[in-house]
C-alpha cells in the first residue's frame, strides 16, 4: 500500500521559513514533487524531483525561494521554503509518479493527505 505522509506546515509570518517533509513508503518512483491549493483556487504545482538523479524543476512562482530535495536513504522528500509570502498560503500535498515527474495533476499517480501553510502578513 503506498502512503505518502506529509509533515512541517505551521503559520508563520511573512518573509519567513518553512521546512515541509514528505515520507513515502509501500513502492519506489520515478519522481515526486508538491502542489498546493488555496481556498477557491485550483490545485497547482510547485515543485518536483527526479529520485534517482535529483533533477529539478520549480513553478516559476516559487523558483530562487523554495528548493526540493530528497533523501535516499529516508525515502523522503523535502521543501525547504523561504521568504515565503501571504500568496503561498495553501494546503500543500505532496505526489509521487512512477513514469515522468509529477508537474501536472494529471501526471500525479499518489496524493499525500495535504498540509496546511498559512503566511501572514
Amino acid at each position: 500500500q503506498v502512503q505518502l505522509v506529509e509533515s512541517g506546515g505551521g503559520l508563520v509570518q511573512a518573509g519567513g521559513s518553512l521546512r515541509l517533509s514528505c515520507a513515502a513508503s509501500g513502492r519506489t518512483f520515478y519522481g515526486m514533487g508538491w502542489f498546493r491549493q488555496a481556498p477557491e483556487k485550483e490545485r497547482e504545482f510547485v515543485a518536483a524531483v527526479t529520485w534517482s538523479l535529483g533533477s529539478t524543476s520549480y513553478a516559476n512562482s516559487v523558483k530562487g525561494r523554495f528548493t526540493i530535495s530528497r533523501d535516499n536513504a529516508r525515502n523522503t522528500v523535502y521543501l525547504q521554503m523561504n521568504s515565503l509570502r501571504p500568496e503561498d498560503t495553501g494546503v500543500y500535498y505532496c505526489a509521487a509518479a512512477s513514469i515522468g515527474i509529477p508537474t501536472t495533476t494529471r501526471g500525479t499517480e499518489y496524493w499525500g493527505q495535504g498540509t496546511q501553510v498559512i503566511v501572514s502578513s
